[in-house]
């Protein structure tokens, strides 16, 4: 249909208190096709639009009761009748009368006695452009909602990439830390094996031989040998401490970069916290302007659930990021953050990261799942992180994710996912990338 033709089953709605008038156009709109609706009074056409609303009216400016000018000003302030286009009729030729008409929101003005001609092509005018306007509206609507699509498809990219990124370089630096570190690992059972031997001999030649020549017992007492073998037990007992602590570190950045599972799989969820957590440890530490920020762990015993862990893992990522941020800014004393985990019936997991900060005002909480909302300054944020973690619990998982917050007592997320995913979402999503904290 062209945008300039006049569309099917036009109404017209004829307001007006002069019978012979209302015939008139009654039989002139009938005879061209339109669906005529007549009223006598404003009070009656206003009651007529609550249960039809005609596409043109034609408003009678002198009635009895509430007059044109008035039923045009309340149509107009109705939300649900204000877009209808009203053509008033009058027999007044004053101007001061047709500009407050258009200034109340009519778009034409017939003057009576009617001229049919004039009447038809009047009409058929305004309903072309009310026509063209409602298309205009629809197309305007389907470019912002191309618009958001390609946002959504760019916020995608940009994360995908962000991640793959970030895994690669993850998993890379893992990589590199794990090979010497499993060397060291495993010869310092042999140093502690070749060193005890080496202690033991030294004791059992002091105990056969309690009175050496000068230079032994000047070098004894040189390098304090007493403290020496008392003192490398320890030191290798530290080393071996701290060698599995590296070996913990890369296990647990292997598990958050989860390269190699990138479909879905069980997986303890309480490991991919525990691993985000390692990887955020450096921001949880006191600064010398701020205290270290106290993770309070409260895990029920879970079952393994079914996810793609390496986007679950974003998302703790996420929101733990934004809640450190949140307790940064807020300065307060005792900082913490409280994850609580448990079954809820019997086929669903919560988790509940909380923080005790300042707390988020509703007008930015309701705005917080938004596409590019942030309010970080420029360069710190993206607004991205809890839209893709939006996504990635309700769509990927069909799962919930929820924010409560009050000002003065902190920030609450909670996160819900079923035990076992929808194979169909299995299906429709399985190579599909995305999510990393802003």
């Amino acid at each position: 249909m062209s945008v300039y033709s006049i569309p099917q089953e036009n109404r017209i709605l004829v307001v007006d208190d002069t019978p012979t008038n209302l015939q008139v156009l009654l039989d002139l709109l009938s005879e061209q096709g339109y669906r005529v609706a007549i009223a006598k009074s404003g009070e009656t056409a206003l009651q007529r639009l609550q249960s039809s609303r005609p596409n043109l009216i034609l408003l009678d400016v002198m009635m009895p009761g509430i007059d044109g000018f008035e039923t045009c000003q309340r149509l107009k302030n109705d939300f649900n009748t204000r877009d209808i286009p009203v053509i008033f009729m009058t027999a007044l030729s004053d101007s001061v009368d047709k500009v407050k008409g258009l200034s109340l929101g009519a778009v034409d003005y017939i003057t009576k006695p009617i001229q049919h001609e004039e009447v038809l092509a009047r009409i058929r005018v305004h309903l072309q452009l009310r026509y063209a306007t409602h298309v205009m509206e629809q197309r305007t609507n389907e470019v912002n909602q191309a618009l958001q699509s390609l946002k959504q498809a760019q916020l995608h990219l940009v994360q995908g990439e962000k991640m793959a990124a970030l895994g690669q370089l993850v998993a890379g630096i893992a990589h590199e830390i794990n090979n010497p570190v499993n060397f060291i690992y495993g010869n310092l059972t042999y140093v502690r094996e070749y060193t005890q031997d080496l202690l033991e001999f030294v004791q059992l030649y002091q105990k056969h031989y309690p009175n050496p020549v000068d230079e032994i017992r000047k070098r004894a007492e040189s390098i304090d040998l007493e403290f020496l073998q008392g003192d490398l037990v320890k030191i290798l007992g530290s080393m071996a401490m701290g060698s599995d602590r590296i070996r913990d570190l890369v296990l647990s950045l292997r598990n958050f970069s989860r390269l190699d599972e990138s479909e879905i799989k069980p997986v303890d969820i309480h490991a991919g916290i525990d691993s985000t957590l390692v990887i955020l440890q450096h921001r949880l530490k006191a600064k010398p302007d701020f205290p270290a920020i106290q993770v309070i762990k409260d895990y029920e015993q879970l079952p393994e659930v079914e996810c793609y862990p390496s986007q679950l893992n974003q998302v703790f990522m996420n929101i733990l990021s934004n809640a450190i941020d949140a307790l940064e800014e807020s300065a307060i004393a005792s900082p913490s953050i409280t994850i609580r985990t448990s079954v809820i019936k019997t086929n669903w997991v919560t988790v509940w990261i909380a923080d005790n900060g300042v707390g988020i005002a509703e007008p930015i909480r309701s705005q917080l799942f938004d596409p590019f909302f942030t309010t970080k300054p420029v360069g710190k944020g993206t607004g991205l992180g809890l839209s893709i973690s939006h996504q990635i619990i309700t769509e990927k998982h069909g799962g919930k994710i929820e924010c409560h917050s009050t000002l003065g007592q902190g920030t609450e997320f909670v996160v819900q996912v079923p035990l076992q995913c929808d194979k169909a979402e299995r299906h429709g999503n399985s190579n599909h990338r995305t999510g990393a904290a802003t």
